[in-house]
């Protein structure tokens, strides 16, 4: 996995995100803009580990703040 220069990617790596249609939140892993793909693993992590998937970044946006 190549980690690429994110100045035009909505998202950076460590940020947490959501996917359209999909109420879970997700934590970005890995970009390549040149590619316009990004992995991610579900947030918060699972006691076994979470699987890490690719995905388009055109499917991601940054999650909006939870407020307690």
């Amino acid at each position: 996995m190549t980690i690429l220069s994110t100045q035009h990617s909505p998202v950076r790596q460590g940020q947490c995100v959501e996917i359209a249609s999909d109420p879970q939140l997700y934590q970005v892993i890995s970009i390549d803009d040149r590619h316009d793909r990004c992995w991610l693993r579900r947030w918060p992590l699972a006691r076994q580990g979470s699987e890490v998937f690719e995905i388009s970044l055109q499917q991601v946006r940054p999650s909006r703040p939870h407020r307690s």
